[in-house]
């Protein structure tokens, strides 16, 4: 992991992947609970991680050879069951991609348990980490211009839940009725870094 100073107060920490990402956050969140880390913001990406709001940057950097970059498993967070259904329109063109039939591809979106990388693209958009890399496909060649509250698509190493109405390249494999964004509820963002997540079998209009 590598680290530099943005402006005066903090750090961008470049991991080599998710799961750096992963046990970085839980490791800053940790410090952050304990009293060892004083930041105002803790902000995950794909590969790096965001230490905003530090009172002495240069104190954290010169600290970061003692953190610890494993997840244990009391840092695993809380688990959320979205109840869907796999009918999305770009379910069979992702099965023939991945050489594999429809029932396969469901078998396997469902049976994997997600981790909530980080979050962007709209306000409650969570990018899951996880995904089995046979199921790993492109973005559509050619973006939709809007694609329904609730779709549920792939996209490279990543699943998704579109939390409201817009535009949109993932490859929709499913939907659901969860409602991932709230501004009345605390959080409003029912996916946030760290969750993890499972598609079960439900009613998404139920």
């Amino acid at each position: 992991m590598e680290a530099r100073l943005v402006g005066d107060h903090a750090l961008l920490l470049q991991c080599s992947g998710p799961d750096e990402v992963r046990a970085a956050y839980a490791e800053a969140r940790r410090r952050q609970d304990s009293g060892e880390l004083t930041c105002t913001d803790v902000v995950p990406g794909a590969t790096t991680l965001l230490l905003d709001g530090l009172r002495e940057p240069g104190s954290v950097l010169g600290g970061l050879a003692d953190w610890s970059l494993e997840v244990a498993g009391e840092d695993a967070g809380p688990l959320v069951e979205l109840s869907v259904t796999y009918d999305g329109p770009d379910l069979e063109p992702v099965a023939k991609h991945c050489a594999m039939d429809v029932d396969e591809v469901v078998r396997r979106h469902r049976q994997t348990e997600f981790v909530v990388a980080f979050c962007g693209f709209a306000p409650g958009f969570a990018y899951l980490s996880g995904l089995p890399e046979e199921l790993h496909v492109p973005r559509r060649e050619s973006p939709r211009s809007t694609v329904p509250s609730g779709s549920v698509g792939l996209a490279g190493a990543f699943t998704g839940v579109y939390p409201r109405s817009s535009p949109g390249g993932w490859q929709l494999i499913a939907r659901t009725g969860e409602r991932l964004w709230d501004a009345d509820r605390d959080p409003p963002a029912l996916l946030t870094p760290g969750t993890r997540v499972r598609f079960v079998d439900g009613d998404p209009d139920g």
